[in-house]
C-alpha cells in the first residue's frame, strides 16, 4: 500500500474503515444536536429536566446528588458544557473525514480515542452487565482492532517500500 506525501494510501479506504468514519460522523452529528438543544433550553430548561429526573430517582442519595447539581447549573456552566460538546463534535467529524479519505493520522486518532474510552466501557460493563454494555465493548474492541490493523498495514507497506 504505497503512500503519497499527504499520508493517503494509494489504495482506497477499506469498507470497514469507512464504516467507522460514518459512525464518527454520526457521533459528531449527535453531539451537535445535543449542543443545539442545550443552548436552546438554557440553564432553566436543564434545571427543569434535572428536577424531573430527581423525582424519578429511586434512591434518596441519587435525589440529593441531582438536587446538588441543580443548585450549580447556570448560564455559564451550560455554555461551558455546550462548548465542550461542540469541540467533541468537531473532533469526531474531523476524524470521520480523515478515515473516509484514508488518512493515517485519522486511524491513529481513532485508536487513541477508542483506547481511552475502553477502560470506562469495561468498567460500565462490569458494574452493569447487560446486552447494551456488552455490545458497546464489542463494537469498541472491533473498531480498535480494525484501526490498529489499518495502521499495521500502513507500517508494513512503508517498511517494504
Amino acid at each position: 500500500m504505497p503512500h503519497n506525501a499527504t499520508g493517503t494510501s494509494a489504495a482506497p479506504s477499506s469498507r470497514t474503515v469507512r464504516a467507522i468514519a460514518l459512525i464518527e460522523w454520526l457521533k459528531g452529528a449527535l453531539a451537535l444536536i445535543g449542543t443545539s438543544a442545550l443552548l436552546a433550553v438554557g440553564a432553566q430548561g436543564v434545571n427543569h429536566a434535572l428536577d424531573r429526573l430527581a423525582k424519578l430517582a429511586p434512591y434518596d442519595a441519587v435525589h440529593r446528588a441531582i438536587a446538588a447539581v441543580i443548585r450549580h447549573v447556570d448560564g455559564g456552566s451550560v455554555l461551558l458544557i455546550a462548548t465542550f460538546l461542540a469541540a467533541y463534535a468537531a473532533l469526531r467529524c474531523v476524524e470521520g473525514w480523515g478515515l473516509w479519505r484514508g488518512r493515517a493520522w485519522a486511524s491513529l486518532l481513532g485508536v487513541v480515542s477508542v483506547a481511552l474510552y475502553l477502560p470506562f466501557d469495561l468498567y460500565a460493563c462490569w458494574r452493569d452487565p447487560g446486552a447494551a454494555s456488552a455490545a458497546l465493548v464489542a463494537v469498541n474492541l472491533a473498531m480498535l482492532w480494525i484501526l490498529a490493523r489499518d495502521l499495521a498495514a500502513r507500517r508494513r507497506a512503508a517498511l517494504s517500500s
